[in-house]
């Protein structure tokens, strides 16, 4: 088969190497694609901890295609089924999975792509939060993630209010039905308009989905007392500091929405193939590039650059 290997910083290739063989509660999966994701542009571009070549594969890990081979002892998943499944190989044109990281997708789902641990992550940071219907919700960074916070939370009866630095961004979080739009010159202007529009309370619960020190401070600045400060943004470049001051005197309830267990991730991806089937949400919009399995090194410089209208980039093999 073929697979993209990271050679080192910024070198992607594609190399030929053995078909790998389901072991025993194993499945293989015949990829059909990979979502590219904002943790993979670490790798590309190289920090100091990182240790080169990578394995075949790595680091993709939204992959998404059909079941072909499965091992010894699995009895749920059958060659032929179409599937998303969490493994950490998916750039290439197989993949290995254990079978209760697998999920069936519906045949409603039939020819679309599927980024199932993106999708999943999305749909589990929206269940941390727990949005009631009439709460005013901020969703700072309108990203792949932030865009799809914000239509769930749209969904779940919020006012939501979105902010981001990009004009497309903010047309997406409007296609999807958020109340403001607002660009993002800086933390002081976003706050001023945000309290603002809240008549000086603040927000029920703001959603960091940047990942970054400033829209940290920011989702600090635009909570209520009582009210939840939730981190979907992966901080990856660091560490961070936090007002604990204004954390403690507004009692916050503070959220790191991120899950590592596989059963969670599942059933995260479960609720979105549900939701998606049933027309309760469309992600179609924003699955925006897509390139072959031969220019990943071309797709983590386009989600290095963003270039204009970039919001979602797959692998489609």
């Amino acid at each position: 088969m073929q697979a993209v290997q990271l050679m080192g910083p910024r070198e992607a290739r594609l190399q030929e190497c053995a078909i790998p063989e389901p072991g025993t509660g194993n499945v293989r999966i015949r990829l059909e694609g990979c979502g590219v994701c904002g943790s993979n542009l670490a790798p590309w571009e190289g920090r100091p901890w990182f240790k080169y070549p990578f394995n075949p594969g790595e680091p993709g890990h939204e992959g998404w295609g059909i079941v072909d081979a499965v091992g010894e002892g699995v009895t749920r998943i059958k060659p032929g089924a179409r599937v998303a499944f969490l493994s950490y190989k998916s750039f290439a044109e197989y993949d290995v999975a254990l079978e209760e990281a697998v999920v069936p997708l519906p045949k409603e789902l039939d020819g679309q792509p599927f980024p199932g641990e993106a999708l999943g992550c999305a749909f589990n940071v929206v269940r941390r939060c727990n949005i009631q219907p009439g709460q005013t919700v901020a969703v700072l960074g309108i990203g792949f993630l932030g865009a799809i916070v914000t239509a769930l939370a749209v969904k779940a009866g919020a006012h939501v209010l979105a902010a981001s630095r990009r004009p497309f961004a903010l047309e997406i979080a409007k296609a999807y039905g958020a109340a403001e739009v607002m660009p993002f010159p800086s933390r002081e202007a976003v706050a001023q308009r945000i309290m603002e529009l809240t008549k000086g309370r603040g927000c029920d619960q703001v959603i960091e989905a940047v990942g970054n020190q400033e829209a940290l401070d920011l989702a600090t600045d635009v909570a209520a007392e009582r009210g939840r400060l939730i981190i979907a943004g992966y901080h990856q470049d660091g560490m961070r500091q936090v007002n604990m001051q204004l954390w403690n005197w507004r009692g916050l309830d503070v959220i790191n929405a991120h899950e590592r267990e596989t059963r969670i991730y599942v059933e995260g991806i479960q609720l979105a193939a549900e939701a998606i089937a049933r027309g309760n949400f469309d992600p179609t919009p924003l699955y925006t590039h897509s390139y072959a399995l031969d220019e990943v090194d071309i797709a983590f410089e386009a989600m290095r650059t963003r270039p204009d209208r970039f919001l979602k980039a797959l692998v489609i093999l």
